[in-house]
């Protein structure tokens, strides 16, 4: 059953001259920063900062703090699904991948994958399929199968033959703290990832992606001020070279930095107890152009656009073939929201 799906992979250099393609979703960071009369500044700035970044935590041997440069990919994912005797491709995820360049040693070794994560069922499910929910008063928070499908899509792409072939290892996710939730110290340091966290009670976000199979852990890097939800296969701090991870921090903060400018660009590092709070007003801009409230409103049409394209359309394969792919043994009951 599970051979219903097959998986296509193309891949877009993220540098000044980007462009998005039709299908990217507009709300995709690199998508929307690549936007208006600005573009090309805003994706310059955003390089930029990526690139100061990684040099200023990868330090040794670096007295310049201009040894290394980060070369960013986006990596579009299409579903082929069965349709009349064909196969018909629907966008369903977009990545990041990342290659460091050593000018010292001129050697090019790639980083992570993962990094951004943007899926257009992702969209339908908290834009669409939640205020439906909420609107019938269940009386309980999510429906109980709030992303099932969309975890066994993902973890279906992961064991792929098209992400197998091309990526030797599992990819890892990098996104803000919750403004919802309560971080508290843990006392565990990474001489990378920094300060640990943990969280008094898992958001539905974390909830959501462990149905995709990925654990979380939550660090403050050195030189950061808040805290990132790291979501990863495996062992987050076992797993990956130092080099790796700084290539991911790196690159997520100068986008958290940009879209979340009150957490992230605040003027005050996150204390031992800490509730990330967009209504800060004790924070620097960053020099780049963003409209939040347009890309919420955006979230909402692309939700509805994969509601029409695709889960209505293909509603009896997909739930025939979700109802042969069982979830990850650890999701039980107890895992999941109330």
């Amino acid at each position: 059953m599970t051979n219903e799906f097959t998986f296509g992979i193309t891949t877009t250099h993220f540098d000044e001259d980007y462009s998005p393609s039709n299908s990217s979703r507009s709300t995709t960071n690199f998508a929307n920063l690549a936007r208006g009369d600005d573009r090309q500044q805003n994706l310059r700035t955003t390089l930029a900062m990526i690139d100061d970044r990684f040099n200023d935590l990868a330090s040794s041997d670096n007295p310049k703090r201009d040894r290394y440069s980060v070369e960013l990919e986006i990596v579009s994912i299409d579903l082929h699904l069965p349709s009349d005797g064909a196969y018909e491709a629907f966008p369903l995820i977009e990545i990041l991948d990342t290659h460091i360049v050593d000018h010292q040693t001129g050697k090019r070794v790639h980083g992570i994958v993962g990094n951004n994560f943007s899926s257009y069922v992702r969209d339908y499910d908290f834009s669409v399929v939640l205020p439906k929910h909420s609107a019938s008063a269940s009386g309980l928070a999510v429906p109980r199968d709030f992303g099932d499908l969309h975890g066994k899509l993902f973890r279906h792409f992961l064991d792929s033959d098209a992400y197998v072939e091309r990526f030797e290892k599992p990819p890892v996710i990098c996104i803000s703290v919750s403004s919802k939730e309560t971080y508290r110290r843990t006392g565990n340091r990474h001489p990378v990832l920094g300060i640990e966290y943990d969280q008094d009670a898992r958001s539905l976000t974390d909830h959501y992606f462990a149905k995709m199979g990925l654990n979380v852990r939550y660090f403050m890097p050195p030189g950061s001020v808040a805290p990132f939800a790291f979501y990863f296969v495996g062992d987050l701090t076992s797993d990956y070279s130092d080099l790796e991870l700084i290539g991911l921090i790196s690159t997520m903060e100068a986008f958290q930095k940009i879209y979340r400018p009150e957490i992230y660009n605040a003027h005050s590092p996150a204390p031992e107890v800490y509730r990330p709070k967009l209504e800060n007003p004790d924070y620097s801009p960053v020099s780049v152009a963003y409209d939040r409230e347009e890309r919420g409103q955006l979230a909402i049409i692309q939700g509805k656009l994969a509601e029409e394209r695709f889960m209505n359309p293909f509603h009896d394969v997909l739930e025939r073939w979700a109802a042969n792919y069982p979830l990850p043994t650890r999701q039980n009951a107890e895992n999941q929201p109330a």
